[in-house]
């Protein structure tokens, strides 16, 4: 018997992770007991910590016979630097988190592609019939080709469009092209024509879309991020924008979420607020992904989605 603790909110419990999570460590031949946070168990004999990092649990400590973390969101910046996590983090990857990122990158992508914006707010009734180009000439720029990154990229590659992905290290993806390094990014950038933010924040991106590397686009490309925030110097595109370096800017991250009222994105006539919606982890599938990384640790085997601290 395995010893699970559910270390997320009361009402994500509520929603759905109380069958499912259950139900998928059975099924993936786990036998286990589930404890809750906020309900009296014992540290000391806890064995895996199913975590969201907006959990009541922040030291972790006491947890000493735990084996990994294995965080609820991709996102796993508010966790990874907690000086008491001394065992694994694992971010998560599942195919229903994956799969609403490509559907929200491609979407946005295809409606800056086609120039949709133009047709669906038309007030002055203007018939301007000039088409589109293809796909193979609107070069497509991925900034962090993880998980999320690399399905956005092969998608968007089998569209037709050409992308190039930039990473820390090189990435073999069929029908994109890796490059790395700040030279790499200045080629990937200096070529797009719309650029898609899917890196996540770490010191090393913290204000990579910042004035000089804006200024490295082609005139009037568009950005789309779906990363974090702080990897986009709000000050920075907002001058691109007013200068027209940047066309448009399509943002779901932002410093502060919910986003001010008086943010200058709001009112910005080439920049679209959404609200942190691009992707959301899905319960059934990502309690089978947790119930997977636990039979494979209970397996001797590696876990999936382990982070390099």
């Amino acid at each position: 018997m395995t010893t699970v603790l559910f270390a997320g909110k009361p009402k994500d419990w509520e929603k759905g992770y109380d069958r499912h999570l259950p139900a998928a460590l059975a099924a993936a031949g786990v036998e286990a007991e589930v404890a809750l946070l906020w309900e009296p168990h014992d540290p000391a004999g806890i064995d895996w910590i199913v975590y969201a990092p907006n959990s009541e649990l922040q030291d972790f400590a006491p947890y000493d016979r735990a084996r990994a973390v294995l965080n609820l969101w991709a996102g796993v910046e508010a966790v990874e630097h907690n000086p008491t996590l001394r065992i694994p983090l694992c971010k998560m990857v599942e195919e229903g988190l994956t799969q609403g990122m490509v559907e929200w990158v491609t979407g946005h992508v295809l409606r800056h592609h086609l120039g949709m914006d133009a047709h669906i707010a038309n007030p002055d009734r203007v018939w301007d019939d000039t088409a589109p180009p293809l796909a193979k000439d609107r070069p497509v720029a991925v900034l962090g080709m993880g998980t999320l990154g690399s399905a956005c990229a092969s998608m968007l590659a089998q569209l037709g469009f050409p992308v190039t992905g930039w990473s820390r290290a090189p990435k073999d993806v069929a029908g994109v092209r890796s490059v790395t390094g700040r030279d790499g990014l200045r080629d990937a950038l200096s070529r797009a024509q719309v650029v898609v933010a899917l890196v996540p924040h770490t010191a090393e991106t913290e204000d990579l879309l910042d004035a000089e590397t804006l200024g490295w686009l082609p005139r009037g490309a568009v950005i789309v991020n779906a990363a974090r925030g702080p990897v986009i110097d709000d000050d920075a595109l907002l001058a691109a924008l007013d200068a027209g370096r940047v066309g448009h800017a399509t943002l779901d991250v932002f410093r502060i979420e919910p986003l001010p009222e008086d943010h200058p994105f709001w009112a910005h006539p080439r920049v679209t607020v959404t609200p942190h919606v691009a992707s959301a982890t899905r319960v059934g599938t990502a309690s089978r992904a947790v119930a997977e990384n636990v039979a494979r640790g209970l397996r001797g085997e590696a876990l999936i989605g382990v982070v390099d601290r």
